[in-house]
């Protein structure tokens, strides 16, 4: 993530000046080193720290970053949560059930500045999760942090198969015309199959979903990985519009009504389907035709079967 930033940087930079500072915690010694060697094989320099971001805050995070990224392990139990009682990192209470996932929300929250940005990879469960952890999430909401959630297909990772969510919060939203509402991009079916198992996103297709979140900030859009055909086929007006099975503007009426939900499934509906001329009556006479002869045959490969192991049974 470091590395991507700094090119990300580069290549977006337009002249300006600017220096990208990194900071960062890993508790494994081995992985600490390797991110290390990362980063300076890439020319980069940072600070990072072996801690346990659960109890140890070395950089006195709290309200000091412009961005913050992160994959956290998912649904960790037995975090020892009487050492976080009174912490600053978790303004919003900590979850009661045995689940760490909300706590490492908040110490993402907690780690930005008045104007931060924060992306992050998060488990499915943790945007309808109830309890104690809807409380927390309908604090976060309500606080206005909250500003585009993405549903990512199966597959994305190496070490989870389970679809995720990508959270991205900002804290600079209050006063914007963004203030009160969430945007929710159903992303599900968006995706280069790698192989059986693994998928990944082209770079067009990430510019893509990121001109649906640059048209709802109202903007400009870009094009350079080659994404202008299929945002200006999405949105042909050049302005935001929800598109049904892709993305859709939420209201924070419209997330309590949801309880507070932040599943994308939720708020964006379904694609339309595409008429293919074809009379309902007439289609359904023909699937009921086609399910009698399918019956037909396993009717008779049933019977062939039990006719042969009653053969080898003789």
């Amino acid at each position: 993530m470091f590395v991507q930033s700094a090119r990300f940087v580069e290549e977006h930079r337009n002249g300006k000046n600017g220096r990208l500072s990194i900071y960062g915690q890993e508790r494994v010694e081995e992985t600490l080193r390797l991110c290390k060697m990362n980063l300076a094989v890439h020319g980069l320099e940072g600070q990072v720290s072996q801690s346990n971001t659960y109890y140890e805050d070395p950089f006195k995070a709290t309200g000091q970053f412009d961005y913050v990224m992160a994959n956290p392990p998912f649904n960790v139990n037995k975090v020892d949560k009487a050492k976080l009682e009174g912490d600053a990192r978790f303004p919003f209470g900590l979850p009661k059930a045995d689940n760490a996932n909300y706590i490492w929300i908040q110490a993402f929250y907690s780690a930005l500045n008045a104007k931060g940005r924060a992306g992050f990879v998060m488990a499915n469960s943790a945007a309808d999760v109830g309890s104690s952890e809807l409380d927390i999430r309908k604090k976060l909401i309500a606080d206005r942090a909250v500003d585009v959630i993405v549903a990512v297909a199966p597959n994305f990772f190496y070490t989870v198969t389970l679809p995720v969510t990508l959270w991205f919060l900002d804290r600079g939203k209050r006063g914007t015309d963004r203030e009160d509402t969430v945007l929710f991009i159903d992303a599900r079916k968006i995706f280069h199959q790698i192989d059986r198992a693994h998928r990944d996103w082209l770079p067009g297709e990430i510019e893509y979903l990121a001109n649906i979140a640059r048209l709802y900030r109202d903007e400009e859009v870009e094009t350079a990985q080659g994404s202008a055909d299929v945002t200006s086929a999405s949105f042909p007006d050049g302005g935001y519009v929800d598109v049904p099975g892709l993305c859709a503007v939420a209201t924070l009426e419209d997330i309590e009504i949801q309880d507070w939900s932040l599943n994308p499934g939720r708020y964006v509906g379904v694609a339309a389907a595409a008429d293919d001329g074809i009379d309902f009556k007439t289609r359904i006479a023909e699937l009921q035709e086609e399910l009698e002869t399918l019956n037909a045959q396993a009717a008779e490969l049933h019977a062939r079967i039990a006719a042969n192991v009653a053969e080898l049974l003789d």
